[in-house]
C-alpha cells in the first residue's frame, strides 16, 4: 500500500469498556466516550452535534439513523452497516471504516481528516461538498458515489471500484486513480487535469476530449 502522505490511525485507548448506545450522556451536548459497543442495532436514533470519541463499533447494525453535526474523533466502524445514515455537515477526524456496509451514506458538506475506508460497500455514498484531508479509500467499491465540489488534499484511491462516481466541479489534481476500476466517470476536462491515470484508462479518457486513437 502506497500513497504520498501519512495517515494518522485512530487513537484508541486499550480496554475499552462494552456500552450500549443508549448510554449517551445529556449534559450540555450529548457525548458518548471511551467504550466499545458490539453486535448490536441501533434503530430510529435522531441526535444533532452528538460527539462521540475513543470509541470502537464493531458489528453494529444503523437503521433509519440521523446524526447531523455530528463530531467523531478516534473511532473505528468494524463490520457495521450505516447504510443511509445521515452525517450531514459531520466533523470526521481519525476514524476507520474497515469492512463496511455504507450504501447511500449521506456525508454532506461533511469535513474528514485522517480517516480510512477499507474493503468497504460504498456505493451512492453522498459526498457533495466535502472536504477531505488525508482521507484513504482503500479496495473500496464507490459505485454511483457523489464526489460534487469537492476539495481532495491528500486523497487516495486504491484498487477501488469508480464506476460512475460523479467528479463534477472537483479537481482531481494530484489524485491518483490508475489502480482503480470503472466504466465510465462522471467528470469534465478540466477536472481531469493532473490527474494520475493508467495507461488503458487514458485512451478511455481521450474520447471525452474528443480525440480519436489509433489502435
Amino acid at each position: 500500500m502506497s500513497y504520498n502522505f501519512q495517515l494518522t490511525s485512530p487513537k484508541i485507548p486499550p480496554n475499552l469498556d462494552k456500552a450500549n448506545f443508549q448510554d449517551i450522556f445529556y449534559e450540555e451536548e450529548p457525548y458518548l466516550t471511551n467504550c466499545m459497543i458490539t453486535d448490536t442495532v441501533i434503530a430510529h436514533e435522531d441526535i444533532e452535534r452528538l460527539i462521540v470519541s475513543n470509541v470502537i463499533f464493531k458489528n453494529v447494525t444503523f437503521i433509519d439513523c440521523t446524526f447531523p453535526k455530528i463530531d467523531l474523533t478516534d473511532v473505528i466502524f468494524e463490520n457495521c452497516d450505516l447504510s443511509n445514515a445521515n452525517l450531514r455537515e459531520g466533523i470526521i477526524h481519525r476514524v476507520a471504516f474497515k469492512n463496511c456496509k455504507l450504501l447511500g451514506l449521506n456525508l454532506t458538506e461533511a469535513n474528514l481528516g485522517n480517516v480510512s475506508f477499507e474493503h468497504c460497500l460504498a456505493n451512492l455514498c453522498n459526498f457533495p461538498e466535502v472536504r477531505f484531508k488525508q482521507v484513504l479509500f482503500d479496495s473500496t467499491s464507490l459505485q454511483g458515489a457523489n464526489f460534487y465540489d469537492c476539495l481532495l488534499n491528500k486523497v487516495a484511491f486504491q484498487e477501488s471500484d469508480l464506476n460512475d462516481v460523479d467528479f463534477s466541479q472537483t479537481s482531481l489534481k494530484g489524485i491518483d486513480i490508475s489502480t482503480c476500476k470503472f466504466k465510465r466517470l462522471q467528470v469534465t476536462p478540466e477536472s481531469l487535469n493532473g490527474c494520475e491515470v493508467s495507461t488503458e484508462q487514458a485512451i478511455g479518457f481521450a474520447s471525452l476530449l474528443g480525440l480519436k486513437v489509433k489502435y
